[in-house]
């Protein structure tokens, strides 16, 4: 089963930079299905160039385990603190994906606009790190303190946003948080674009659930879709 998962990891790294969620920043992980106080993570390295040779372990302390010698992103404490606060949770996407940062810096908030991006809930939270790091941090999550305090915003939302960062977002496998990342992208444009016509017509909470409830049970179909552009893209 941790085969699949790591294949499934790499392809995932390529198909959130196809889509436009990474570019040369950003990751994705998920938990050991087999030990799950340790994750799969890539090496600090462009996404779009992961493979498996590329993948590391980590604990739920962000310290790498396998290889001994092996070193991954400074932001490890994102996927590590999230583990351990959320259970429920197998996979981690931190993103800088354009369409959302606006929501996160301004006084509008990110809310879901259509069906396909109902796991939004009622409103999305927006994590600020100067009420943790102060006034001059450089905005990463550096530690386990700052990633706890990230833990603590997100609590049992699907995506939050980190105000002048970006966001991040989690899933049950890696094909719903990867389903879930593109999809705050996609809903974060549709709602800009909504704004210049007039007031938008939001979801209600219970529409957002059921239609998160709804798209849930076919996240087999937008993957292979998405798997088989990065493989078209690579030919």
């Amino acid at each position: 089963m941790s085969h699949d998962v790591l294949h499934d990891l790499v392809t995932a790294n390529h198909i959130l930079v196809n889509e436009g969620v990474l570019d040369g920043f950003g990751h994705i992980s998920v938990r050991d299905p087999n030990h799950p106080e340790r994750f799969f993570i890539a090496r600090s390295m462009p996404p779009a160039l992961v493979a498996l040779a590329d993948l590391v372990t980590c604990n739920l302390d962000g310290e790498v385990v396998s290889p001994a010698s092996g070193k991954t992103y400074v932001e490890r404490f994102i996927h590590s603190e999230i583990y351990k606060a959320r259970p429920d949770v197998m996979s981690v996407v931190h993103s800088h994906s354009p369409a959302v940062i606006p929501f996160g810096v301004t006084g509008a908030r990110l809310r879901p606009i259509c069906h396909m991006n109902g796991f939004l809930g009622a409103q999305v939270p927006v994590y600020e790190i100067r009420h943790h790091a102060g006034e001059a941090s450089d905005l990463l999550i550096r530690n386990q303190a700052l990633g706890l305090s990230l833990a603590q915003t997100l609590g049992t939302s699907a995506v939050a946003l980190m105000r002048g960062h970006g966001s991040v977002t989690v899933g049950r496998s890696i094909q719903q948080a990867v389903f879930r990342a593109i999809y705050t992208e996609n809903g974060a444009r549709l709602q800009l674009e909504a704004s210049h016509l007039g007031e938008i017509n939001f979801l209600t909470e219970e529409e957002a659930q059921a239609t998160s409830d709804m798209n849930d049970q076919h996240l087999d179909r937008p993957w292979q879709m998405w798997k088989d552009r990065v493989t078209q893209a690579s030919r």
